[in-house]
């Protein structure tokens, strides 16, 4: 196990706060932007630390979110700038373990074994946002799960001995499976990262993006924009599996109607037999051709000029849908919206729809996927972090580290505004939510996370934010 926590070595803008939905808080003055002492990753064996100091340029220092997105009445300036211990610059002071008024975070993520990257990512994250929030009382204590249920269990008996007044953390589903009764019985809360529903419950909060969500907001942005009739082309996977359950189950509270639903093998082979099916491409053939056979014979001038104008036509007849969602990444999400043109699914008529899979670089060089649109972060904010990261740790950052930020950060937020019972289940699901890297999220009580999406669409170059994410989750439809 190791600890942090911080001396004020300077007071930022915090990146997460609670959302004040009945009011929004004054602005109170930002921050000055001079270089502040940069946190460093001390965890071992890892051999992803930055072996130098990087200067960062000034913007990508400062705020991320608004004042208003912050607890009310926070006061940003905080207070006069104590001088940083003797030794190197930024490095976060071991407390002493029985300080009295110290608030104990347990970080539960694998530090050795094949996700140690994945790991080491949300424990730099987290110490930044430790950094970032600049409470002296918060203690980050984090342990290795080595990945696997058994060394979670460990981990977590080893930080509820401790004194962890909450567990950010783990990884994995099954470790979270696996640390829930301990935990629980010990009447500490969880804040997990994992993306599987089926480890929430009233004591384990998921914060990682439910495919529910995503789901709930790209259908929302299709209905907005009177397209109602939905298909769905996935993976038989898990994964592919749960969006097409998250279909069934949103589509119909929306007015809308689910046409299709075609599943494709996970290696692909089987892709071309499928989007012809998809597409009813046999029977629209067919019906072309049975129209051309009764034009052939006649020689009228109306007859001739219908004739003419099929032999520019694949197909007659339109599809049963008017949007297709895509949830797959890579060779076989540009595979398979290669093969809608080529059986007669017009891009242009049907809307191409994709989840968080879609937010990757580079779709773009696939026309096809061009006007394509899919739910993701915040793009401001998420670059913002990213930036950052890479300059604190001087290497990129996975996407899943965003979650260690706004985890200890949201545990800094509640242990400031919430009092004895900081961590409590109640507490930690307060229906005004909170506003943190990855936009806004809320907890409910029965474990799941309810978030605020932007709605980016695919261009040539990248992509292009066509509605942006909420502040509020009053302009969120659930």
């Amino acid at each position: 196990m190791v600890s942090w926590n911080r001396p004020v070595a300077r007071r930022w803008l915090a990146m997460l706060g609670l959302l004040a939905l009945a009011a929004c808080a004054a602005q109170p003055d930002l921050p000055s932007k001079s270089s502040p002492q940069q946190p460093q990753a001390a965890i071992k064996p890892t051999s992803t630390q930055p072996t130098s100091t990087l200067e960062a340029a000034p913007s990508a220092r400062g705020p991320v979110l608004a004042a208003n997105q912050l607890i009310p009445g926070l006061s940003l300036k905080g207070p006069t700038p104590e001088s940083v211990p003797p030794g190197q610059p930024g490095v976060l002071a071991r407390p002493t373990p029985d300080a009295a008024g110290l608030v104990r975070v347990g970080l539960l993520v694998p530090l050795t074994g094949p996700s140690a990257p994945v790991g080491q990512a949300l424990l730099n994250a987290a110490q930044m946002a430790l950094f970032d929030v600049g409470d002296e009382r918060i203690v980050l204590q984090a342990y290795d799960t080595k990945g696997t249920p058994e060394a979670a269990m460990e981990a977590a008996d080893t930080a509820l001995s401790h004194g962890a007044q909450l567990l950010l953390g783990p990884v994995f589903s099954a470790e979270a499976r696996a640390i829930a009764p301990k935990a629980a019985a010990a009447g500490v809360n969880v804040i997990a990262f994992s993306t599987d529903p089926a480890v929430a419950d009233s004591h384990v909060f998921v914060i990682g993006f439910l495919v529910q969500e995503q789901v709930r907001q790209i259908v929302a942005y299709a209905n907005a924009r009177n397209l109602k009739r939905f298909a769905v082309l996935a993976p038989d996977t898990a994964y592919g599996q749960s969006v097409v359950e998250a279909l069934k189950e949103i589509v119909p509270t929306r007015g809308g109607q689910l046409n299709q639903i075609s599943f494709f093998q996970p290696d692909g082979k089987d892709l071309h037999d499928v989007v012809r099916r998809l597409a009813a491409f046999d029977r629209r053939k067919d019906a072309l051709d049975l129209q051309r056979s009764e034009l052939v014979g006649k020689d009228d001038e109306i007859s001739q000029l219908a004739l003419k104008r099929l032999e520019r036509l694949e197909t007659i007849g339109e599809v049963e849908f008017d949007t297709i969602l895509l949830p797959d990444q890579g060779s076989r999400l540009t595979q398979a919206a290669t093969l809608l043109p080529f059986f007669d699914i017009d891009p242009g008529r049907v809307q191409l729809l994709g989840t968080l899979l879609w937010n990757t670089p580079g779709l773009g060089r696939e026309p096809v996927m061009i006007g394509g649109v899919y739910p993701a972060p915040p793009p401001d904010t998420t670059r913002q972090f990213f930036t950052r990261y890479r300059e604190f740790y001087g290497q990129a950052a996975p996407a899943i580290a965003t979650h260690g930020y706004d985890a200890l950060a949201l545990a800094a937020v509640l242990a400031r505004s919430a009092g004895p019972g900081a961590f409590s289940a109640e507490s930690i699901a307060a229906n005004t939510g909170f506003a943190g890297v990855d936009g806004i999220f809320r907890f409910l009580p029965n474990g799941l996370s309810q978030r605020g999406f932007a709605i980016m669409q695919v261009t040539r170059d990248g992509s292009t934010m066509v509605q942006p994410a909420p502040i509020t989750f009053e302009a969120v439809q659930f």
